[in-house]
């Protein structure tokens, strides 16, 4: 007997790997440039509208058919990442993301750049559940909020690049060249996916604590609060350049400001991470805070003055787009031993609500106006941070007493 238990392969439990912080950063990488279609062509809209001959609407459902791919695609990509190495699946999607931007440079109308958007859509959503068995798998339990901050910053560092390609490429080469410029961008990251090559466990995680019908139901109302909040966010976001010209600024400094505005997110939703990893039990009211503040900024977006949109904008992509990391932190700790569900979880509600967006907004700019529709979005951050806290109070049995 003591012959044979000595004979046995030890399996020990898996340890922090010494370097998951490179891991992270390759999956933040490949995550900000999936997401870049939808961006940067949203950023390049009135030149596109312009070039193609499209009218808003036209070209916003172009937009929403990127997201929809996304959040439709979704459950298969949770299979997907299940069954494939991270760092295979990461370097498809950065691929993917290349490709399609590539071929929107070429686009001659609706048809060719809705079909170029729609495989990006595919493509983005194999990312979120990747990155969620990432973390199971490479961070150790007291690191994954920062490490869930730094992926969720992907979608700030997104709308870094259309800022500075509205700056400094479209006014001297116009917006194929600023497609095609993205797209070679969208080539870096796959050098770098190698790192996140990932063990097949995850790193112990504290038992789940709350029935299995309350975890489904927290995460069927934390997926419609992103789905709310990234609604009227992701339609500000798309039509930035726009609101900032309509409101009294050059179309140059409102793409500077998009920059600014989402190298401060990247900084918030790292600080967030970082802080909410020494107090998680917390992250649902940070979160709903982040959501409010989300609003306040896109309601002094609608006031329509330079001013007023200026600190709207900061604070609406600091605060409001400052949440997507610390809800996929969260999900996590309710399905420690299903990553590729809490990602899935957070990346339907996230491009649901930007499915929406792109075309509402500009349905309803047109009919009503840009600051009625910045109204109604900041309405939808408000609902939104309303139901984080109510999943929140469901996961602790509150409700029905």
């Amino acid at each position: 007997m003591t012959v044979t238990r000595a004979c046995e392969p030890i399996t020990p439990l898996p340890r922090p790997h010494p370097r998951h912080w490179p891991s992270v950063t390759a999956a933040a990488l490949t995550a900000t440039v999936t997401v870049m279609p939808g961006f940067v062509v949203g950023a390049l809209a009135p030149v596109i509208e312009t070039g193609l001959g499209m009218s808003r609407s036209a070209l916003g459902l172009a937009l929403s058919s990127f997201y929809a791919a996304t959040a439709l695609g979704s459950p298969v990509a949770k299979r997907v990442a299940a069954r494939l190495p991270v760092h295979v699946v990461l370097a498809t999607a950065a691929l993917i993301a290349a490709a399609v931007m590539l071929a929107a440079a070429q686009a001659e109308g609706m048809a060719s750049l809705t079909t170029a958007l729609v495989v990006g859509g595919l493509g983005n959503a194999l990312v979120q559940p990747a990155a969620g068995r990432l973390i199971a798998t490479r961070t150790p339990a007291h690191r994954r909020s920062l490490a869930a901050g730094i992926v969720g910053a992907a979608l700030a560092a997104a709308t870094l690049v259309p800022g500075l390609l509205v700056a400094l490429v479209v006014p001297a080469y116009g917006w194929r060249t600023a497609l095609l410029t993205a797209g070679l961008i969208a080539l870096i990251p796959v050098a770098l996916t190698p790192l996140a090559r990932s063990p097949h466990r995850p790193q112990p995680a504290p038992p789940a604590t709350a029935a299995p019908r309350r975890v489904g139901g927290t995460l069927a109302w934390w997926s419609v609060a992103a789905a709310l909040s990234a609604a009227g966010n992701n339609a500000v976001a798309t039509y930035f350049v726009q609101l900032g010209t309509d409101s009294g600024l050059p179309a140059v400094a409102t793409g500077n400001l998009l920059a600014l505005s989402a190298l401060l997110a990247i900084a918030i939703r790292i600080a967030a991470g970082a802080l909410t990893d020494r107090a998680p039990r917390r992250n649902p009211a940070v979160i709903a805070s982040m959501m409010l503040a989300g609003g306040l900024g896109l309601a002094l977006i609608s006031a329509g003055t330079p001013v007023s949109f200026v600190l709207g904008a900061i604070l609406a992509f600091s605060a409001g787009w400052g949440w997507t990391g610390l809800l996929l932190a969260t999900a996590l700790q309710l399905v420690p031993d299903s990553a590729e569900h809490a990602g899935h979880t957070v990346q339907v509600g996230i491009y649901t609500g930007a499915t929406i967006a792109p075309f509402a907004f500009a349905t309803l700019s047109g009919a009503v106006g840009h600051a009625p529709a910045a109204l109604v979005c900041a309405a939808a951050a408000f609902a939104g941070a309303g139901a984080v806290v109510t999943g929140a109070l469901l996961l602790r049995g509150r409700p029905g007493r």
